[in-house]
C-alpha cells in the first residue's frame, strides 16, 4: 500500500507509452520488499524546468530520464556525476539532501547487454545512427571499453560533425550524413550498426531508417536500443538477412538495475526484472 512514507521514483519523457520501466522497476521493489513506487511523469519538453522543480517539492527520492529530454536536463540539475560527465547526458536522477544529481547508466548498461551477447568491443569498428543522449551514451561505453572507430550516421550532417566534438580525445569518430557514400562505406566495414534513434518505436510508424543491407557487412551485430516492440522493421530486417540481432532490453534492464540500486543502495534482482521485461514484451 502506498503511504506518506512511500519513497517515489518518476520517469520524465515525452510520450511515455512505450516505457515498461514502471512494471520493472515496481515488480523489483516488491521483490525485495521496499516501500518504493515507481510512476510515469510524462513532461513535455517546455514545462522541464518545472517538472525538476516539482520533483524536489513533492519529496521524489529519484527519476529516470529518456527520451527527448536527457541532454537538456543537465541544464536544470545541482550536480552532474561524473558517469553522466563523459557522457554528456542524464538518464537517471539522485535526489539527496536536496539536490537533484544527474548520473548516466545507459552507457554501462549497453556494454553489459552486448558483453551478455558475446559481441566484441576492442578493436572494432561501429556505426551509430542518430546524435542524440542515447547515443552518446552508447558511443562512451564503447570509448571506455576500446572501440577502434565510431562513424555517427545522421539525416542532419551538422548534428552529426557537432557530435565529433563531444570526445575529443577520441580521435576515430567521424560524423556524415547517413545517406552519404561516406556513411554507405562505413557500414560495409563496421563490426556493430546501432540503431539510436526513435525510429521504429511505433508499430505503425512509416519512416524507415536508410539501410541498404546489401551494403552492411555480413559479419556485422545489429543493436536497436527500443524494445518495444521487441522486433522492430529495422531488426526484423536484419534478422531475415541471416545477421545476428540485439534489441533494446538488455540495456533497459541493465540501466535500470544501476539506478535502482543508486536509489535504494541494494543490488537489483536482475533476473525478475528481466523476465517483467520479457513478459510483457
Amino acid at each position: 500500500m502506498i503511504t506518506s512514507k512511500t519513497k517515489k521514483i518518476g520517469i520524465l519523457g515525452w510520450p511515455l507509452g512505450h516505457s515498461l520501466s514502471p512494471l520493472m522497476h515496481n515488480a523489483a521493489f516488491t521483490a525485495l520488499n521496499l516501500d518504493y513506487v515507481y510512476v510515469p511523469l510524462p513532461v513535455q519538453p517546455e514545462n522541464l524546468a518545472q517538472a525538476v522543480a516539482g520533483l524536489k517539492a513533492m519529496d521524489f527520492t529519484g527519476a529516470n530520464v529518456t527520451i527527448p529530454h536527457k541532454v537538456a536536463i543537465m541544464s536544470y540539475l545541482d550536480e552532474i556525476d561524473l558517469s553522466a560527465q563523459l557522457v554528456g547526458a542524464v538518464n537517471t536522477i539522485l535526489i539527496k539532501e536536496g539536490k537533484c544529481i544527474g548520473y548516466n547508466t545507459d552507457a554501462q548498461g549497453f556494454i553489459q547487454s552486448l558483453t551478455r551477447n558475446n559481441v566484441t568491443i576492442m578493436d572494432k569498428k561501429a556505426v551509430i545512427m542518430g546524435a542524440g543522449g542515447a547515443a552518446r551514451a552508447v558511443a562512451s561505453g564503447l570509448i571506455q571499453n576500446g572501440i577502434q572507430q565510431i562513424t555517427i550516421g545522421t539525416r542532419n550532417p551538422l548534428k552529426a560533425q557537432e557530435f565529433t566534438c563531444l570526445f575529443p580525445n577520441f580521435k576515430n569518430l567521424l560524423g556524415c550524413n547517413w545517406r552519404d557514400s561516406t556513411f554507405t562505406n562505413q557500414v560495409k566495414e563496421c563490426d556493430i550498426l546501432i540503431n539510436s534513434t526513435p525510429i521504429g518505436m511505433s508499430a505503425n510508424e512509416k519512416e524507415e531508417l536508410p539501410i541498404l543491407w546489401e551494403n552492411v557487412n555480413k559479419d556485422a551485430a545489429i543493436c536497436d536500443l527500443i524494445y518495444n516492440p521487441p522486433m522492430t522493421a529495422f531488426l526484423n530486417a536484419a534478422q531475415i538477412r541471416g545477421y545476428r540481432t540485439i534489441n533494446g532490453a538488455g540495456m533497459l534492464v541493465e540501466q535500470g538495475a544501476l539506478a535502482f540500486e543508486l536509489w535504494t543502495d541494494k543490488q537489483a534482482p536482475r533476473t525478475i526484472m528481466s523476465k517483467i521485461v520479457l513478459k510483457y514484451m
